[in-house]
């Protein structure tokens, strides 16, 4: 009897696991699309207009910090650890809905409207809310190059509520960082406790969204991968004290070790960057851990007598473990495009790291910045140097924080041969996992406190909130640029939010409709020749060429295209425009979308410049209206665009 008492109490722990950690994630899901529903009902003032709904971010702020405190003082006062967390995860899950829910409350689409990357990235969602099937963006008869799960996630929900893939990407963004937030904030109170988890969950999700919303899936990544790292420390080192280093193989942690690789595995079909830094970060934990048990070895002060090849081998197996199930997960996505790679006979191509942003030059130190969260960071910096040797929390956040620096370093070495492995991205992680660290040491410094002061700890929360509050209502300002962004662009029902006249965009609805009647088929079975991507990204066409070469799918033959392209618009006639076309090895467009000019009908195309910045140069090419004057083809001027139609 008795000794089945401690697997009872291990099931019954991995039981609690399973219902808080999947219970955040469900409260958070419901309570996000509740929540935007409510918002989305009512007429709210344009965000550029008015200060109504930065008002009333502010106050929704203040209730989630309410509810967050609410929760840590229950947890004091000995009430259920299941239900707090779950409420203290319910609380960084409405934080992501009205501090980004509210201001974009009177838009249908989501930061930097559709501008930007966000028009690629609202492409992809159109197309995989088209079809299940994994498939490139643009390119017809390609296996996607951008990790899908995300975006193919985001299509069964736009499925599922009944919206174009255009106008579920604001809700899918929020949604999916709101329940990352939770399922963030209930890791945190797993392993830290729902008192200091609470605090550490809502400054994460406050600076992840600062820094990381507009790219809503990296900000998913982050705010699981951070507590997520702190959980590969310990399945890497196995049930020992972080001052002993990694134990045998009979002290692993298989369920650690397994929900780490998980984590890797879908963190690569989500995001290549990230999972790299992730990756490289656990490879060095085991490093750091194969180092620790040689010095160990070294050490007269310890007792050495022990072999230390079952340890050194258990470092290796964990590793191992994780790196193969990782690999199996991601297979599951990146196989059609690797397979796809090996057989292919044509030149990969590709310049997605043809990118070097001022910021991209440097090292990212947020905590260095004047502002609140500059002494956030900073405070986290120090508490990470000062406590890696003593606490797996700290070390995790340190190693981290080295996998940045070293992969930054990386990159800013490969600009001397002309690429870069795009570090500017990782400072959102940066700044994360400093918040992180930054409120551990708080939570030290406020012991330290009601030890010398005395009983202080309601003085400490009110200042804690104020702190809190003072951060979170300066998040919209931080994003004043995006989120006007979403109400100055034309969405896809040809409306702006802000009630000004309509862009040129607001023909697209006419156009899409001139050119199902003309070709008779779906827009999913044809191909678009157009520089006005926005179309691609409303519509689920497909696209000649792309909208850039770092967008562009490394199969997709970019440069050859725009090669072919620039031959088709030095055509006289109508026979040597097909016969160029016709002698091209792609899928030859079935419609063109043109700009009028003057001088013919125009496209405005991209090429890389790399390593100028910006990175692009963008040039014309007119087709002469000659071309098009005959019977294969059909010509309709709608607006400022001129749509020819090929027939047959």
């Amino acid at each position: 009897m008795q000794s089945t008492a401690p697997t009872q109490i291990l099931k019954n722990r991995r039981l609690r696991d399973v219902v808080e950690l999947g219970g955040a994630v469900v409260l958070a899901a419901i309570a996000a699309y509740v929540g935007l529903k409510v918002i989305g009902a009512v007429g709210w003032p344009a965000f550029n207009t008015s200060n109504v709904t930065r008002a009333l971010t502010t106050l929704g702020q203040g209730v989630t910090i309410v509810l967050a405190a609410v929760a840590v003082i229950a947890y004091r006062y000995g009430r259920s650890p299941l239900v707090t967390s779950l409420v203290s995860s319910l609380a960084s899950a409405l934080l992501v809905v009205v501090t980004l829910g509210m201001p974009l409350g009177a838009t249908k689409l989501y930061l930097f409207g559709l501008s930007v990357d966000q028009q690629f990235r609202t492409e992809y969602l159109t197309r995989l809310t088209d079809s299940p099937h994994l498939a490139d963006m643009t390119y017809d008869g390609l296996s996607p190059y951008y990790p899908a799960s995300w975006f193919w996630f985001g299509g069964r929900f736009a499925n599922l509520v009944g919206l174009p893939g255009w106008e579920a990407y604001k809700p899918w963004a929020i949604l999916s960082i709101a329940v990352a937030a939770a399922l963030g904030t209930a890791l945190w109170n797993r392993m830290v406790g729902v008192g200091v988890g609470t605090a550490v969950g809502l400054a994460s999700t406050a600076v992840a969204i600062a820094y990381a919303s507009p790219e809503p899936y990296s900000a998913t990544l982050i705010l699981v991968g951070v507590p997520m790292m702190v959980v590969a420390a310990s399945a890497i080192r196995g049930r020992g004290r972080l001052a002993d280093g990694p134990s045998t193989i009979g002290e692993t942690n298989w369920l650690a070790v397994a929900a780490v690789g998980v984590f890797l595995g879908v963190s690569a079909t989500v995001y290549t960057l990230y999972t790299a830094l992730f990756a490289g970060t656990v490879v060095l934990m085991a490093l750091g851990g194969l180092g620790q048990i040689f010095l160990s070895t070294r050490n007269s002060a310890v007792d050495s007598s022990a072999d230390a090849r079952p340890r050194y081998l258990a470092v290796i197996v964990r590793l191992a473990a994780v790196g193969v199930l990782s690999g199996l997960i991601a297979l599951i996505v990146w196989g059609p495009y690797l397979l796809d790679r090996i057989s292919t006979t044509v030149p990969v191509s590709g310049s997605a790291e043809h990118y070097l942003p001022e910021n991209g030059a440097i090292l990212g130190l947020p905590m260095f910045q004047t502002n609140l969260i500059g002494l956030l960071t900073l405070v986290g910096l120090v508490w990470v140097l000062l406590r890696a040797r003593q606490r797996t929390v700290a070390a995790s956040l340190g190693w981290t924080l080295l996998g940045v620096v070293g992969l930054t370093a990386m990159s800013l070495a490969l600009t001397a041969i002309g690429t870069t492995l795009l570090s500017f991205r990782l400072e959102p992680i940066t700044a994360v996992v400093l918040a992180a660290g930054g409120t551990f040491g708080i939570v030290e410094l406020s012991r330290l406190a009601v030890r010398r002061f005395g009983d202080v700890r309601t003085v400490i929360g009110v200042l804690a909130a104020v702190f809190a509050i003072a951060l979170t209502q300066a998040i919209p300002a931080h994003l004043s640029s995006e989120i006007t962004t979403a109400y100055t662009d034309t969405d896809g029902s040809g409306q702006r939010a802000d009630q000004h006249p309509a862009g040129a965009e607001s023909y697209y609805p006419e156009i899409h409709r001139l050119i199902r009647e003309q070709t008779g088929r779906p827009a999913n079975q044809n191909v678009v020749l157009t520089a006005d991507f926005g179309f691609l990204s409303i519509y689920p066409y497909w696209g000649f060429q792309g909208l850039t070469s770092h967008y562009a799918n490394p199969l997709a033959e970019f440069d050859k295209r725009a090669a072919a392209i620039e031959g088709w618009s030095k055509a006289t006639s109508t026979a040597e425009l097909m016969t160029k076309m016709s002698a091209t090895p792609w899928r030859k467009p079935d419609v063109f979308l043109f700009r009028y000019s003057a001088d013919g009908y125009t496209l405005r195309l991209a090429k890389d410049v790399f390593p100028n910045d910006p990175n692009v140069s963008r040039y014309n090419v007119t087709f002469s209206p000659v071309v098009f004057d005959d019977p294969a083809f059909t010509v309709t001027e709608v607006g400022p665009f001129v749509l020819v139609v090929r027939k047959g």
